[in-house]
C-alpha cells in the first residue's frame, strides 16, 4: 500500500496545468469578450518533478526492503526461541527420567535398611520439582511457538515442525568481506544515498522552477457597434522572475545534501563498528558453544554417572547426586542459552550487513 501511495506521486507530478476559459459581457465597446488561455511551463519542470516522484518511490522501495529484513531477523529469533523451547522440554524430560531412576534406587536401598527415609523423601521431591520445572517448560515452549505464529499471521494453534536443529552453526564469513558486503547493502547506507538522490532531483526542480513560465491566450471580441461585429484577439503572458528567484530553496537544498553526505560518512564508520562488534559476539558464543559441547557438557554426564554409580553402591549419600544432576541441568540449560544467543547474534549480524548470509 506504501508503494501504491508513492507510484500516485509521480502520477501526480506528471500532471499539466488546465487551460482556462473567460467571458466577459459589459457596456464598454465591444459589448463581449471570449478569451481561451493555455499556460505552459517550461525549462523542464515537468520532467524533473516526476523525476523527483521516481526517485521518491526508491526510497520507498528502500524502507520496503529495510522492514523486509528486520522481519527476516524477528522470524529467525522467533524459529530459535521456539526451538530453544522445544531443547529445553526434552532436556527437562530426560531428567525427570533421571529423578525417576534415583527415586527407584533410594527405595530399594531404603527398602534394605542402607539408607534412611529421609533420602526416599528427597529422591520424591526432586522427582516433583523435576516434573514441576517439565510442565513449566511445556508452557513456555507453546508461548515461543504462539509468538513465531503471531509473526507469521497464523492462527495460534498452528503446528510447527521445527526442521532446522537449534544446534545448526551458521556459515563462517571474513570480517573484512562482511564490512565490504555491509558498505554496499546496509539499510541505513541504502536510505541514506535514496535520499540524496531525492533531494538532487529536487534541487532539478527548484532549477527548473527559476525559468519563468509563459501563458498564451486567444479568442475573440464581438458587438462593437459602427465598428465591427466580431473580431480575434490574442494574448501572451509571461513571468517577470524580480522578487522570487528560489535562493532559499537552492541553498537549502545544497544545505541538506551536504547533511546528507556528513551522515553518510559517519554512518558508514558506525556501521563498520557495528559489524565488527556483532562479528567478535559471534565468535564469542561459537567457542562459547563449542566449550560446552566439547567439555562442559561431557564432563558433567560423566560425573552425574559416577555419582550416580557411587549412590548405588553405598559410597556416597543422595545428596551428591542430586548436586550432580542439578549441575547437568544447568549446564545443559546454559548449553541451549547459548545456541539461542548464537542465532541471536547472527541474525542480528545479518540485518547489520543487509544480506542474507547463508
Amino acid at each position: 500500500m506504501q508503494r501504491m501511495v508513492a507510484l500516485a506521486g509521480i502520477t501526480i507530478a506528471g500532471e499539466r496545468p488546465n487551460p482556462s476559459v473567460s467571458f466577459d459581457a459589459t457596456r464598454d465597446i465591444p459589448h463581449e469578450t471570449l478569451l481561451f488561455d493555455l499556460p505552459i511551463e517550461l525549462g523542464g519542470k515537468r520532467s524533473t518533478r516526476m523525476e523527483t516522484a521516481r526517485q521518491e518511490v526508491a526510497l520507498t522501495d528502500v524502507e520496503i526492503s529495510t522492514v523486509g529484513r528486520q522481519v527476516r531477523r524477528q522470524v529467525r529469533e522467533a524459529f530459535f526461541a521456539a526451538a530453544l523451547g522445544a531443547g529445553i522440554v526434552d532436556q527437562q524430560g530426560r531428567l525427570v527420567e533421571l529423578a525417576k531412576k534415583l527415586q527407584v534406587i533410594a527405595k530399594t536401598r531404603f527398602d534394605s535398611g542402607d539408607v534412611p527415609q529421609l533420602e526416599v523423601l528427597q529422591a520424591d521431591l526432586e522427582l516433583a520439582r523435576a516434573q514441576a520445572d517439565l510442565e513449566v517448560a511445556r508452557q513456555e515452549s507453546k508461548v515461543a511457538l504462539g509468538k513465531l505464529a503471531s509473526l507469521l499471521n497464523e492462527p495460534a494453534g498452528t503446528t510447527w515442525e521445527l526442521v532446522t536443529p537449534l544446534e545448526t552453526m551458521p556459515p563462517e564469513s571474513a570480517l573484512p568481506d562482511l564490512i565490504s558486503r555491509a558498505t554496499d547493502a546496509n539499510p541505513e547506507l541504502q536510505h541514506l544515498a535514496q535520499e540524496l538522490k531525492v533531494e538532487q532531483s529536487r534541487e532539478k526542480a527548484i532549477r527548473a522552477e527559476r525559468i519563468p513560465d509563459v501563458s498564451v491566450g486567444a479568442g475573440g471580441v464581438f458587438n462593437a457597434p459602427q465598428e465591427y461585429h466580431a473580431g480575434a484577439m490574442g494574448e501572451l503572458t509571461i513571468e517577470l522572475p524580480v522578487f522570487t528567484r528560489f535562493q532559499g530553496e537552492l541553498a537549502q537544498s545544497a544545505a541538506t545534501q551536504k547533511l546528507i553526505e556528513g551522515e553518510t560518512l559517519a554512518t558508514r564508520r558506525s556501521v563498520a563498528g557495528n559489524v565488527e562488534a556483532v562479528y567478535n559476539e559471534l565468535n564469542a558464543r561459537l567457542t562459547e558453544v563449542r566449550l560446552y559441547r566439547e567439555t562442559v557438557i561431557p564432563a558433567g554426564r560423566k560425573l552425574e554417572s559416577l555419582a550416580e554409580e557411587s549412590y548405588s553402591a553405598g559410597k556416597t549419600s543422595i545428596l551428591a547426586v542430586l548436586d550432580a544432576q542439578r549441575n547437568v541441568q544447568q549446564n545443559e540449560r546454559d548449553y541451549l542459552q547459548s545456541l539461542f544467543e548464537l542465532q541471536q547474534a547472527f541474525a542480528e549480524l545479518e540485518e547489520i550487513v543487509g544480506v542474507p548470509l547463508e
